[in-house]
């Protein structure tokens, strides 16, 4: 096992149904929405469940969380804030992309804490990163996605002579066509053309597959998506049916049996944000409180999918990882 944490730019353990609050407390308590694209029970929820009761709020003491979950249906959430806003909670943390802008499209009064969105300047979440400027702050996944592009690279690294790589995005999520400009960019540099598959829903994924070995690509890049780690199982185990190396951007996917991850930590990002959701409900103006990146960036090798693959990492990539699946 090989672990490493590095510096980027500035920057638990019960979970409930949709439509579900804790334990009714009693006395004057405060009161949380949470707005998450993905289902109830992750690791990212958990660690800022966590980060909650590390700074002092329990659930059904001196906080009442309601909890909606899209489970990766991003035409659910529009409904999904609409009912947090009815609620009329103190804060709404809301994560990833989709559930932020839903967030932000539900209420400019209530205070929204980011759980892990990109680029939230360009998508109009706050006016910028030192001064948000309206209701909106938190934690940004990425400022301009270029950590997506790495996953390109990371192809080159393991099929050096190769020159065709497939990408697996959702065009129903904002924040895919930001990330699409910079994989094409990428690409051009490093002398690697790209076959754009899109899928919007679990039925796409077996045509998409297809799709790509139809096309003979010699590898695959899955652009971060509550869609595909809802699915993550089903995923590793098309790559493995069409033999297919791929580079994801959370890690639940390679611990699912895909083969590389890289990017931010989005357990250390969720946790972190519950330091904004702290301030928040002690008064602070997510108008003044600059909005962070991460600090935590990872680099999770799949041995045993490589192995299976005919793979083999190169010593360079072995060393520079935090961690490898044996």
């Amino acid at each position: 096992m090989r672990r490493r944490e590095f510096l980027a730019l500035v920057g638990g353990a019960v979970s409930w149904p949709t439509g579900v609050s804790a334990q009714q407390p009693t006395g004057k308590v405060q009161r949380l929405g949470v707005l998450s694209g993905a289902s109830a029970d992750t690791p990212a929820l958990r660690a800022f469940q966590q980060g909650l009761r590390e700074l002092g709020w329990i659930e059904g003491q001196n906080i009442l969380i309601d909890y909606r979950f899209a489970q990766g249906q991003v035409e659910r959430l529009p409904a999904l804030a609409a009912e947090l806003v009815a609620l009329s909670v103190d804060v709404i943390a809301a994560g990833p992309t989709p559930p932020a802008l839903a967030a932000k499209s539900a209420t400019n009064t209530i205070p929204i804490v980011m759980l892990g969105t990109a680029d939230p300047v360009e998508l109009g979440l706050v006016a910028s990163l030192a001064r948000p400027g309206e209701n909106v702050t938190g934690l940004a996944w990425s400022v301009d996605l270029e950590i997506i592009a790495k996953g390109l690279e990371l192809a080159k690294e393991i099929i050096p002579n190769i020159h065709l790589v497939g990408v697996l995005w959702n065009p129903a999520n904002p924040a895919q066509a930001r990330a699409i400009k910079e994989l094409k960019g990428a690409a051009q540099s490093l002398g690697v053309q790209l076959h754009f598959v899109e899928a919007r829903d679990p039925n796409d994924l077996d045509a998409a597959f297809a799709a790509f070995s139809g096309q003979r690509v010699q590898a695959i890049l899955v652009v971060p998506e509550a869609l595909f780690s809802e699915h993550r199982t089903r995923l590793a185990a098309l790559e493995a049916r069409y033999r297919l190396p791929s580079i994801h951007g959370l890690r639940v996917h390679v611990e699912a049996g895909s083969l590389i991850f890289y990017g931010p930590s989005t357990t250390e990002v969720w946790r972190r944000a519950a330091s904004f959701v702290d301030k928040v409900l002690k008064g602070a103006k997510p108008a003044e409180l600059p909005v962070e990146q991460p600090t935590k960036y990872e680099l999770l090798l799949n041995l045993r999918t490589a192995k299976k693959l005919g793979i083999t990492f190169p010593s360079t990539l072995l060393v520079r990882a935090d961690e490898v699946i044996e």
